[in-house]
């Protein structure tokens, strides 16, 4: 069974908010069993709504909107439905009732607008919004379900747990839809591609399989629609066994893992500790730990050293290597990493150096350039990379390949 998401607002069109209703709506309904076949977002005008919810519903069993409900002028959804259905608005007392006791907890008076709250197109089920003023609303037309929850996310939350959901079950004998995916790092997508050729090929048709690059990440997704859970789960879990095998030493994790999720829980687990010194990430490899909970376990110290001054005073950088060298080099990142884990004690010292633009960069050095470090008691690596035209692309990017070239030390890769 399909699905379509309309979300409705100028504030989305013309990019005030960021459309998270949409991408919670559609978690929501696959892990339902029902897939998401469009996602659509129209502004406050009547006949676009109109035309975009009946296009929907001539191809998708079920369609949902968010937002436009509300008691102003601008919110426009509820009468533009009720023309659709033929229904005169009228008020419902419960809703009523509800909205009037939300307001006198609140202290707010109950006005004209916040009773136009209470009308509802005649004929749909109203679903009752236990945390907000707008209540949802059902629709039913030739087979097909028409649901309008309120734009307001915690609000649209609720009703899809306690409304939404168990009514779309009751309504549908619905089969499963399965997702699984795997992290997989330090292997670019097309190389990645290029090794997993022969276990893709391999995979039976029910089985679709997605590439979701990110920075130093590639995500690997094995999705299947409208089968039994249960044993296409296990097969799923088969498959990536099989994959295991193949690319071992790139392997982060599942689902939502990240890096520095997967060096949080080694550095952790081997009572091993961690000091960064950064320049061009200003903070932010610190920043992506601390982020995690438990990180005082081994996160020792974070210096954002980004001045030569900070870095010979605080890191102990020569001098000397600055001046013949440069901020951004090998010798400089390594003498940052080494003195961040000289200064604290740390089993591991992280450095980045590099030029993150617009300006700075020249022939030799173009902005984008990153000089990375990670010292040890094994020694010291030191690697450059480019890491893009854009500053915050290149401060993600280094970012992220510090975290990796991290992981690698532990494991003794490099």
């Amino acid at each position: 069974m399909n699905a379509a998401i309309i979300t409705i607002g100028d504030e989305i069109l013309i990019g005030q908010i960021v459309d998270t209703n949409a991408a919670h709506i559609a978690r929501q309904l696959n892990e339902a069993g029902i897939t998401v076949s469009e996602r659509l977002s129209v502004g406050d005008d009547a006949r676009q709504i109109e035309e975009s919810i009946l296009r929907a519903m001539e191809r998708c069993s079920v369609v949902i909107t968010t937002g436009g409900l509300g008691p102003t002028k601008d919110d426009i959804t509820k009468t533009t439905l009720a023309r659709m259905f033929g229904c005169r608005m009228v008020n419902d007392p419960d809703v009523e009732m509800h909205i009037r006791g939300l307001l006198e907890r609140r202290n707010i008076p109950f006005n004209e607008l916040n009773r136009s709250q209470a009308l509802v197109p005649e004929g749909c089920t109203v679903l009752f919004n236990a945390h907000g003023t707008a209540p949802g609303m059902w629709f039913e037309r030739d087979g097909h379900i028409l649901i309008n929850l309120p734009g307001v996310p915690f609000e649209m939350k609720h009703l899809m747990e306690d409304e939404v959901l168990p009514r779309l079950k009751n309504r549908f004998e619905l089969r499963s839809v399965v997702h699984r995916t795997m992290i997989t790092a330090g292997i670019p997508e097309s190389m990645l591609a290029e090794r997993i050729a022969s276990w893709e090929e391999a995979l039976p048709p029910y089985l679709k399989l997605a590439y979701l690059p990110a920075p130093n990440i590639v995500r690997l997704r094995l999705s299947a629609y409208e089968v039994d859970g249960e044993s296409v789960a296990a097969e799923i879990e088969r498959r990536f066994a099989m994959l295991e095998e193949i690319i071992p030493d790139n392997i982060a994790g599942f689902e939502n893992a990240t890096l520095q999720e997967h060096v949080h829980r080694m550095l952790t687990e081997r009572g091993q500790t961690l000091a960064v010194a950064e320049s061009c990430t200003g903070g932010r490899i610190a920043s992506l730990f601390t982020a995690m909970a438990g990180a005082s376990a081994y996160l020792l110290a974070g210096a954002v050293t980004y001045s030569n001054e900070a870095k010979i005073s605080m890191l102990g950088v020569s001098p000397d290597t600055l001046r013949r060298c440069g901020a951004v080099s090998e010798q400089t990142a390594r003498e940052m990493a080494e003195g961040v884990r000289r200064i604290t004690g740390a089993d591991y010292g992280v450095a980045t150096t590099g030029i993150a633009g617009p300006a700075g960069g020249s022939e030799e050095k173009p902005v984008g350039t990153v000089w990375f470090a990670v010292a040890s008691a094994e020694g010291t690596t030191a690697v450059m990379r480019n890491s893009g035209t854009d500053r915050g692309q290149i401060i993600e990017r280094a970012s992220a390949y510090a975290i990796e070239l991290l992981r690698d030390r532990i494991l003794n890769r490099k």
